[in-house]
């Protein structure tokens, strides 16, 4: 079974999910050992996911996010960035959320969540791939990661998929 995903992307095949967790052919450990798929779309987020996408943040807030996450930010999102969110959805119910920003010189990726009765079973990489596909066709050539240095799970999902850690180059915030 591949990931459908919106707007033309294909996914390679994946299989479906067998149990518990398969030995890794190559001898490797980790997320791309165990990741699985099961029936699921890719696609950009609708006005009327919206709820479901800020309900889905909640659940899944880092104690590190600092920021409200607001529906009049989500709505603006959507409009002025279009496919910049993007969903996994299964059937109207949304199981994960990523967002894939393009400000003309780099791509970014933050705000990735998956319910968590539904992780490790591919939804988050598929969500990444998707957005690497998105900000590929806006023109990116580097894609950053926002990740909390103190969150080690999603560190070592974020590494798997490809996204080392920079080591030289940290970020200065300020809200406003």
């Amino acid at each position: 079974m591949g990931i459908k995903l919106h707007r033309g992307f294909e996914s390679r095949p994946l299989r479906s999910a067998p149990s518990p967790v398969p030995a890794c052919p190559t001898g490797r450990t980790g997320y791309g050992c165990r990741l699985t798929v099961e029936g699921f779309v890719v696609r950009a987020c609708r006005r009327q996911d919206a709820s479901a996408v800020l309900e889905l943040w909640q659940r899944a807030r880092s104690e590190h996010a600092t920021t409200a996450d607001r529906p009049d930010d989500v709505q603006r999102l959507l409009s002025q960035a279009e496919g910049s969110l993007l969903v996994a959805d299964a059937d109207g119910v949304i199981l994960g959320a990523l967002i894939a920003a393009w400000d003309g010189w780099r791509g970014n990726m933050y705000r990735l969540a998956v319910r968590c009765e539904h992780r490790r079973r591919g939804i988050g990489l598929a969500l990444v791939r998707a957005g690497e596909e998105h900000l590929r066709r806006q023109g990116a050539s580097r894609i950053t990661a926002l990740v909390a240095f103190a969150e080690e799970g999603a560190a070592a999902f974020w590494e798997s998929a490809g996204y080392p850690q920079d080591r030289e180059i940290g970020r200065r915030v300020r809200n406003l």
